[in-house]
């Protein structure tokens, strides 16, 4: 988080006085950007820096599925499994997932490629079932694109 303070000062400073809770949200995407995730130790650092009590930092990332409070792998898939997912086929996808990685969701692959997990909605219902690579959104998927899209990646 150190590396990160001169950027945190200058978006504290586009803020009025009083609304230093409003900086929790982007400082800790900031974080998780730099890292890959939010260290417990982030917590109370960007909390002294801000000065919020720790707990409306933790309240923020307990709220907001998108923070990973530890590291994922170089391709992490978020699987929705919301209604319109599941309706087309979600669990499936992911069995199909668990299979070919050997790995259960919110478990990584050994050899660090691969963190599976499932997401409650990712907003892309009219294209279900969905998932996101990383920060791409894949829609419409079978098992078939699933497999052609394991196959391109390195």
């Amino acid at each position: 988080m150190k590396s990160l303070l001169k950027e945190f000062e200058a978006l504290r400073a586009r803020f009025p006085a009083g609304f230093e809770s409003s900086l929790v949200l982007p400082c800790l995407r900031r974080i998780q950007e730099e890292r890959g995730y939010v260290a417990d130790g982030d917590i109370e650092e960007l909390a002294a820096f801000l000065g919020v009590p720790a707990i409306q930092v933790e309240e923020v990332l307990s709220f907001y599925t998108q923070f990973r409070r530890r590291p994922v792998g170089r391709w992490h898939l978020q699987v929705c499994r919301n209604v319109s997912c599941s309706m087309r086929g979600a669990e499936g996808l992911v069995g199909h997932l668990e299979r070919r990685l050997g790995v259960a969701p919110g478990a990584t692959t050994p050899d660090g490629r691969f963190t599976l997990s499932t997401v409650e909605c990712l907003g892309s219902c009219g294209t279900a079932p969905a998932l996101m690579l990383n920060d791409r959104y894949v829609e419409n998927l079978t098992p078939e694109s699933v497999d052609a899209l394991l196959q391109e990646l390195d």
